[in-house]
């Protein structure tokens, strides 16, 4: 993996671990359970990215 790709694949992981973050603290401030299930799915499925970001290291 060339650096330009390597810092790629950190910067990815860092938005990832971001958008993890907004989305945990968005559903914690939810009132609404459907909206709440949405952002909570929306976390995994950046854990998930994340994890497969990971993977390429």
């Amino acid at each position: 993996m060339t650096e330009k790709e390597l810092l790629y694949v950190e910067d990815a992981l860092g938005h990832e671990q971001y958008f993890q973050t907004q989305c945990r603290d968005i559903a914690g401030r939810m009132q609404d359970g459907e909206l709440r299930n949405f952002a909570q799915q929306m976390e995994q499925k950046h854990s998930e990215i994340f994890s497969s970001f990971l993977g390429l290291l």
